[in-house]
């Protein structure tokens, strides 16, 4: 095909969509799902324990901080054969945090046990999904997605967990449960993983060039980059904005969490199309159906905003998996590890910063300037995307 990509005529997987599979989707979802709980309980922790705005944004930090480091740094470990010692010793860092945050009191406390919550969590990340890539090279596609679902699902559900648990038995009370959550998942790792996936997540390793010489890595990297633009902008701005059209805050919660129903329903066909048809020809359409709609958040009254983001969320489900599929396919046998946490790392960075960046902007500027700006670099994103993946000669059939 025109983008050196590989499109598998076979239908049938490799695998069937095993219990082990499903518990690898359960596992992502558990993660995800402390991670948006403590989210949800910051402003609880600030009212409890006297701290400013300023310390409870350290705390918000610090594991996106870890988050970062870990999958750049120790993802590679996964692709050397240990993929599922990562996999225990990050959620044991978990649930370590976790466990100190039931009895932590002064900042530094907090502040520590976040850090080793980030670091579980980017530990964990990359070695699964460098075991389902092994696992099922034939359907990579559909169940890189179906991760993305379970990843979302988790995300959503952390917060009415963790609010729930804390109206009923106390602030204590959602960080004891995640703790016995992740303890059970540290034993449940051997269930979810076989001699196969042991043998197939370690391959000889071979001298390489720095996975960021690749073109084709260098375009999943910069259309991710246009991906979190948007998802860190609209993470920091999105209430405000609604709440500056008028919106009712039942309103604002009602459209968070329809704009995840279409990123968990469609993100199992958003891998599989990548996979099918080649991850740039994916995000070159739905790169472009966020960016437009992007823009038109700097002009639209309120009931038309929530209508577009319905498109934008869509738009999502097909980009997240496509670019996991794009560095799997642009990443050595020996670094698929290694690519996914560079892409991970670089996610979590750039919505980091376009979070902190958007909101200065809007309120210098307006929302006009900050989302037709964002929109328009998106775009340019995309360009230096699809020119990248045209340089890189041929690219590895994860078929094959």
């Amino acid at each position: 095909m025109e983008d050196g990509t590989p499109t598998p005529e076979t239908t049938e997987p490799a695998h069937p969509l095993t219990r082990a599979m499903v518990l690898l989707f359960l596992l992502t979802a558990l993660m995800s799902l402390g991670y948006g709980s403590v989210f949800t309980l910051l402003a609880d922790i600030r009212d409890k324990y006297g701290f400013t705005d300023g310390q409870v944004g350290i705390i918000a930090f610090a594991g996106l901080f870890t988050g970062v480091l870990s999958q750049l740094f120790l993802a590679r470990f996964s692709d050397r054969g240990y993929a599922v010692v990562m996999m225990r010793v990050g959620i044991a860092s978990a649930a370590f945090g976790m466990l100190w945050m039931t009895f932590a009191t002064p900042l530094w406390q907090w502040i520590a046990a976040r850090l080793l919550l980030g670091l579980g969590s980017g530990m964990v990340g990359p070695a699964i999904r460098r075991i389902i890539i092994a696992r099922d090279p034939q359907r990579v596609g559909a169940n890189l997605g179906r991760q993305t679902a379970f990843d979302v699902a988790g995300f959503v559900l952390g917060p009415a967990l963790a609010a729930g648990l804390a109206q009923l038995f106390g602030l204590r009370a959602p960080f004891i449960v995640l703790t016995v959550a992740y303890v059970a998942a540290i034993f449940l790792v051997g269930r979810v993983t076989t001699a196969a996936d042991a043998a197939a997540s370690e391959v000889p390793t071979t001298k390489h060039p720095s996975l960021l010489r690749l073109p084709a890595m260098q375009s999943a990297l910069f259309a991710a980059i246009a991906l979190y633009l948007t998802i860190g902008m609209f993470e920091a701005l999105w209430s405000i904005l609604l709440r500056d059209q008028g919106a009712a805050t039942w309103l604002i919660g009602v459209t968070l969490s329809l704009f995840t129903i279409p990123m968990i329903v469609f993100a199992p066909k958003g891998g599989a199309l990548a996979q099918r048809i080649g991850p740039i020809r994916v995000v070159t359409y739905s790169i472009t159906v966020a960016a437009i709609a992007t823009c038109l958040y700097g002009f639209l009254p309120l009931w038309f905003l929530i209508v577009i983001s319905g498109f934008h969320a869509v738009a999502d489900a097909y980009t997240m998996p496509a670019n996991q599929v794009a560095v799997a396919v642009s990443s050595p046998p020996d670094q698929l590890a290694a690519g996914q946490g560079l892409l991970g790392a670089t996610g979590l960075a750039i919505a980091a910063a376009s979070a902190l960046i958007g909101a200065a902007v809007y309120d210098t500027y307006g929302r006009a300037a900050i989302f037709t700006g964002t929109g328009v670099l998106m775009l340019l994103c995309l360009a230096i995307a699809r020119w990248r993946w045209n340089a890189q000669p041929a690219l590895r059939d994860i078929t094959g």
